[in-house]
Order: C-alpha cells, then sequence, then structure tokens
C-alpha cells in the first residue's frame, strides 16, 4: 500500500531513509541541500560567490561579505535565472553539499539496492565492488542519490548537462531532476495544482494535473525579489530628501538620532575600498532587510491608486486607506532613520500594476503581460476548460519573494476578479521557512517516499542510454 504523500516512511524502510538521499535546489539567489525526509535544508549557501584577482573562487557567507579590494562579487545564473557559468555552479553545488552534510561514508552505492550488479546465482562479485570502492573514494558523493531541482523553462542541453555532472564528476548513484512548481505542489500534499513561485530573478506559474506539469500553461516574469530591491532602491531616490543607503560594512561606530536628522556616524577609511560589484551586495542585503519588515501589499479589492468607487463615503480611494494607517519605521546601519507610509505599499503594487512601477535606470520598464495576475490569467487560459475550476481551488504561493505581508490576500482578491464563477482559493503556508523553501521540502518528501524509489535514473540506465534519458524519464 502506497503512502500518502506527506507521510515519509519508517527508519528501517527500504527506500526510505536507508539510501540517505541527497536533495540539491539549487537558484539564483541561493542554494540549498538537505537529506531527504528532513523538514528544512541543513545547508543554506548564497549563490553569489567572491572571485579573487588570483583566479581563486569562494562561495559562503562568511567570504562574500568580508570587504576586499581584490574581489569582484559575480553570480552563475543569467536573468532567467538558467545557469550561465556551468563551473562555478558546479563548484557551488558540490560546495554547498559537502560543506555542510556529508561526513563519513555510510551505506555504499553498491549495497543501496539501486546498482547491484549480481551473477546468475544472485551473488555479488566482491572483488569488481572492491575496484569500484577504491574508484568511488575520488567521487564526493558518491554514497548518495541525489534529487535537483530546475526551473520549469530549463532547456534540454542543460538538463542532460546537470546529469551529466552529477554522473560523472560527483559520481552518484542515481538522480532524477524535478520542476520547482511540482516540488512545492508536493510540499503541499498536492498533485493537481497552480503554482505561483515568486523567486529570485523569476516570477513563474506553473499547473500540475495529478502530477503531470501541463508545458503549455508555463509562464514567467522578471518581476520578482530582485525587482522589488529595485523599485525599493528607486523609491529611496524619489524621497525628499531622498533616503542614504549606506551598507553596514562601511560604517564604524553610530549614535542615535532623530527621524530624518542627519546621521551621527564614523565610517570605515579603506586604502583601497573594495569594488562597485561588492558594495551592490551589500546594498542589497539592506534593500532585503527593508522589503521583509517594511513593505506591505495592500490587499485590495482594485488597484491602490484606482479612483474611489461611486460608493465611498466622501471619495475616500484605496490611497486615502493606506495613508491613514500607521507608518512603519525603518533605521539605516548609520542610524539614518525615517517612517513609511503610502510609499512601502506602492512598492508591492508593481507586481499586480506595472503602471505603478517607479521610473529605474537599471531596469525597463515591466510589460502589463508580466503582472502576476495576468501570468496567471494566461496559465489558466491555457488549460483545458474542464481543469480550471480544480487549478484556481487549488493556487498554491510559494518562494521567499512571496513573504511579503498581505501578498496572499492581493492575488486572492484579483484572481477572484478575474475569474467570479469558479471557488479561488490561494494557499500560502503559514511557515515562512516552509514557503521560502516550498520546492526543497517537496523534494524532501518526494525522494523519502519508498513508492519514489521506481523513478530513479540509475547509474546503469545513464551508462546504457547516456544523459538523454533525463529528458524520458524526468518529465
Amino acid at each position: 500500500m502506497a503512502l500518502p504523500p506527506t507521510q515519509a516512511p519508517a527508519a528501517g524502510e527500504y527506500a526510505g531513509d536507508e539510501i540517505s538521499a541527497l536533495v540539491l535546489d539549487c537558484g539564483s539567489c541561493s542554494t540549498r541541500a538537505g537529506f531527504a525526509g528532513e523538514d528544512t535544508p541543513k545547508s543554506v549557501v548564497p549563490t553569489n560567490h567572491a572571485s579573487l584577482s588570483s583566479g581563486e573562487r569562494l562561495f559562503g557567507e562568511n567570504a562574500i561579505h568580508l570587504p576586499r579590494a581584490d574581489v569582484e562579487i559575480r553570480n552563475p545564473y543569467n536573468a532567467d535565472g538558467l545557469v550561465e557559468d556551468w563551473d562555478t555552479a558546479s563548484k557551488l553545488w558540490e560546495y554547498t553539499v559537502t560543506s555542510r552534510l556529508t561526513g563519513a561514508r555510510q551505506t555504499p552505492p553498491t549495497r543501496n539496492g539501486l546498482n547491484d550488479d549480481k551473477d546468475e546465482n544472485g551473488d555479488v562479485n566482491m572483488e569488481q565492488e572492491a575496484e569500484r570502492r577504491e574508484d568511488e573514494q575520488d567521487s564526493p558523493l558518491a554514497e548518495y542519490p541525489l534529487l535537483m531541482t530546475e526551473q520549469p523553462w530549463n532547456p534540454v542541453k542543460a538538463r542532460e548537462k546537470t546529469m551529466e555532472l552529477a554522473m560523472e564528476e560527483w559520481g552518484v548513484p542515481a538522480f532524477f531532476l524535478a520542476k520547482n512548481g511540482q516540488l512545492a505542489a508536493y510540499s503541499q500534499g498536492k498533485a493537481t495544482a497552480l503554482v505561483v513561485d515568486v523567486g529570485h530573478q523569476n516570477t513563474s506559474v506553473t499547473a500540475l494535473w495529478e502530477g503531470m506539469v501541463l508545458k503549455k500553461s508555463l509562464h514567467h516574469a522578471p518581476l520578482a525579489g530582485n525587482w522589488l530591491n529595485n523599485q525599493i532602491r528607486a523609491m529611496f531616490a524619489t524621497q525628499q530628501p531622498p533616503v542614504p543607503l549606506v551598507p553596514h560594512y562601511m560604517v564604524k561606530t553610530k549614535q542615535p538620532v532623530d527621524a530624518n536628522s542627519p546621521s551621527n556616524a564614523t565610517y570605515v577609511q579603506f586604502a583601497k575600498p573594495p569594488p562597485d560589484s561588492f558594495r551592490r551586495l551589500e546594498e542589497e542585503r539592506v534593500l532585503t532587510a527593508f522589503k521583509e519588515s517594511v513593505v506591505q501589499a495592500w490587499h485590495g479589492p482594485g488597484r491602490l491608486e484606482a479612483p474611489p468607487a461611486p460608493h465611498a463615503p466622501n471619495g475616500f480611494s484605496n490611497l486615502d486607506h493606506v495613508r491613514s494607517l500607521p507608518p512603519r519605521p525603518f533605521e539605516m546601519p548609520d542610524g539614518w532613520n525615517t517612517v513609511f507610509g503610502a510609499d512601502r505599499f506602492k512598492v508591492v503594487e508593481s507586481l499586480f500594476d506595472t503602471r505603478a512601477a517607479y521610473p529605474s535606470s537599471d531596469q525597463p520598464t515591466p510589460k502589463p503581460e508580466d503582472a502576476i495576475p495576468s501570468l496567471v490569467n494566461r496559465a489558466v487560459s491555457a488549460c483545458d476548460v474542464d481543469t480550471r475550476p480544480h487549478l484556481l481551488n487549488n493556487i498554491i504561493l510559494t518562494g521567499a519573494g512571496s513573504l511579503i505581508e498581505k501578498l496572499p490576500d492581493r492575488l486572492q482578491t484579483d484572481v477572484q476578479a478575474m475569474f467570479p464563477n469558479p471557488k479561488v482559493r490561494v494557499l500560502a503556508n503559514s511557515n515562512a521557512v516552509e514557503r521560502k523553501f516550498g520546492a526543497w521540502v517537496g523534494g524532501s518528501v518526494l525522494a523519502s517516499l519508498g513508492t519514489f524509489h521506481q523513478m530513479w535514473v540509475s547509474r546503469q540506465e545513464y551508462e546504457e542510454f547516456g544523459a538523454g534519458v533525463v529528458e524520458k524519464r524526468c518529465k
């Protein structure tokens, strides 16, 4: 009898904890790794890396946030969230796993049931096994079947390259590649769902029907977490006076000051300051802190800057309503502080109404079809009419960018306005960590199921059919 998707096998159950499967969730902001069956990833490493003038590449929080004059901050992903620098990406992924997860070797791959090489009597050739064990000593992940995540629009060549990397360089005994949206749905125990994933570089919408991705429903747009950071930067520049954006590493000491008063701080003097890419990274940390603590979405109904409704008392508009709410304070690393009222709502409004976007020299003007409600509309419209009520009743909101306060309420309101007849239900996990790492959690659930054992692509299959097998087995 198959286990329910939310229940992991018992410790002694075959294909459960015994095979110690690894789950690697790769993103353009952070890379997450952990063992299948666990609640959260144990290893979370920034995807940005430090590139030294000597050519050395350093990974991890401590490496990238240390101010140095000879360091450039780089990212192996492009604007679409796809790998551009495969050499760096492979080193980053390997670091994410080996730095915190892999210790003493546990179950040998020749005894995990996936690749047993037995004779006609059912016995394992011990001499061949010993030779294979010697070859595997240099393979960092040779003991662990590996489940990796991918973007739904990942091209075929990149999928094959990922499998080659896992099998050839890491020596994994078994491999599987699953789409982010698919796994996010599994994390909520859903096989049929419409997944809205607000990530760092892109927001994507993926429709699933009984566990299968409906490829015609796939849509993505660049209005996501990084877009919001740039909108905050643009909003700071429009304030009077402009908000000073000073990163932490530049501040030596600070004294408390009144709101809107100049900061009273002493700053670190560098003989040769770090390059612009480092300062940009450190500014992003401040912008992310502001986004997580101050920014809020207008919950609807209607646009934030919509004219007053005919029945509104005294012509009271949505913007008037948010202006009447208590402002929220924020202090910069150098002590400068102020409060933010309606501006904290306007930053997020561009996700739903692109006309509300702040002009930014860093990013082009967004297209109306890039707004999240438009993505949902196009994804649902691309699916069969009979499936739409089920999809709209199971809209799963996931990703770190979805943690903005009231964002699920606004999505619910806007989608319900587009589809008034079927019942619209937006499911957003109340646990911030599980919503942020939704794809990893789904992968952890999936890889820990005994019923998933037959889905792994074994090394024998790879050696027989080549990397092209990933297209047939990992759909």
